[in-house]
């Protein structure tokens, strides 16, 4: 019978036998095999509630570039910002899914650090993400994300990111990984609210985790209140050209 001679070559650079959390840059950061759901339900997010290629963006905990994959080509140069404590992570990122041609044209900008402390000045964020950072923080690391983040956000910007939910707060501090920790929403609220962040739950799908918003005061809340996040919902009311097509009959 005949065999490829490349199918185990293609399966072993995805990592597709490997558990999350192992030495391989698309396991180390969760399931290889959600690795495209992942970023295709960040990319979606983020575009379905205004995300435009003008906007400043900070993907927080940007590993391997799962999201960033697509963030980087779509964004003006100059306008991701990633934050990785592993360095290596990043590499293997740029070499196994961009390539430094487009690094070169398009020019993110990397820390290679676990805060933002390096920034000294406000980015003047329009967007920022946490895809599973914060189900791996003690309540000391989440409380200052939320305060180092705020600082950096735009008035009408806006950190989506997402947790994991329980009846009790998780009792750990520090970095847990791969281990996870859970909070009441009631609790991250409360933490939100201490840094000057409104606080909301989004109906989005997370194969695992929960969805939440943290805006700051001038951001448009009616883009995630009382209604699933659509793309029709936010594009329509802002394309000034836009025109229904007429209803299709078929012949």
């Amino acid at each position: 019978m005949f065999s490829n001679p490349f199918k185990k070559q293609i399966k072993d650079n995805l990592g597709l036998d490997l558990k999350p959390g192992d030495a391989h840059y698309r396991a180390y950061v969760g399931p290889p095999g959600d690795y495209d759901l992942i970023s295709a339900m960040v990319f979606n997010l983020l575009t379905c509630l205004g995300l435009r290629q003008h906007h400043k963006v900070l993907d927080i905990g940007c590993g391997s570039l799962r999201t960033g994959r697509l963030l980087i080509p779509y964004l003006n140069r100059g306008n991701y910002y990633g934050v990785e404590p592993n360095k290596w992570l990043v590499e293997d990122g740029i070499k196994s899914e961009i390539g430094q041609d487009l690094i070169r044209t398009k020019a993110p900008i990397f820390s290679y650090t676990d805060c933002l402390k390096e920034f000294k000045q406000p980015l003047g964020l329009d967007y920022a993400f946490a895809q599973s950072i914060f189900s791996h923080t003690g309540t000391d690391l989440f409380d200052r994300w939320l305060s180092e983040v705020a600082y950096h956000l735009r008035d009408d910007g806006v950190l989506f990111a997402t947790f994991l939910i329980d009846e009790v707060d998780s009792t750990e501090s520090g970095w847990i990984y791969p281990g996870c920790v859970q909070f009441t929403p009631d609790s991250v609220k409360k933490m939100a609210l201490k840094n000057g962040l409104g606080f909301s739950m989004l109906n989005w799908f997370h194969p695992r985790q929960y969805w939440a918003a943290f805006y700051k005061v001038d951001y448009d809340t009616s883009l995630i209140k009382n209604d699933e996040i659509s793309w029709n919902k936010y594009t329509i009311p802002r394309i000034k050209d836009h025109k229904k097509p007429s209803q299709y009959t078929p012949k």
